[in-house]
């Protein structure tokens, strides 16, 4: 594992290195409000919460993720999950080359707040300014108009559909079915406008 697990901190988000500890808390969090969840894979019971977490533990090890539980600051309660994920590592490179942050969810609560607007923040601050990456990606489902909208509204530039690139996930859909996914990308010369965009709206 190249990548000891850390801490970003914000004023309304911390986010902290998923782990089982968080299982039960989330599965609260998701069971709140499901209706936004069509195209997302949310986990609904402790058990599939579990193994959910178990996974990505897995993957992280393996140094082709960095997940995180969202922790909502003003009151210390878990409210979604997010993560680097796609992680690549070029030779000569300690730290990771290029990322891609996806893999969040929210509680229906903490939705539409200050939280999901700062946690990009933190993210991308972290790859662009420490890790220095030369790409960062943002998918989506191609059919999540709300999802696709809040990247355009960060600034990602579009970089078209990959068709059948992914597997389907989220509420009512069916196991094993491909989807076109809605790929987006920053550059290092595009994230100070960004970075401005993303600290205007939390001031």
């Amino acid at each position: 594992m190249r990548l000891e697990p850390f801490v970003l901190t914000g004023n309304h988000v911390r986010l902290e290195p998923l782990g089982r500890g968080h299982a039960a808390a989330l599965v609260h969090a998701a069971n709140r409000d499901r209706s936004t969840y069509r195209h997302t894979p949310v986990p609904t019971t402790h058990e599939s919460m579990e193994a959910h977490i178990d996974g990505l533990l897995v993957d992280a090890q393996r140094d082709t993720v960095v997940p995180f539980a969202q922790i909502r600051t003003a009151d210390d309660a878990p409210v979604g999950c997010t993560r680097y994920l796609n992680v690549a590592w070029y030779p000569g490179r300690d730290l990771p080359a290029e990322v891609e942050v996806g893999g969040t969810w929210l509680a229906g609560d903490a939705q539409r707040t200050a939280i999901n607007t700062e946690a990009k923040l933190l993210l991308l601050t972290q790859a662009f300014e420490r890790w220095q990456v030369v790409r960062v990606a943002i998918c989506t489902d191609a059919r999540n108009e709300r999802s696709r909208a809040a990247i355009e509204r960060l600034g990602a530039t579009f970089e078209g559909v990959l068709r059948h690139h992914r597997m389907r996930a989220g509420d009512g859909v069916a196991p094993g079915q491909p989807r076109d996914t809605a790929s987006y990308s920053i550059l290092p010369d595009e994230w100070p406008a960004i970075r401005a965009r993303l600290q205007e709206r939390l001031s």
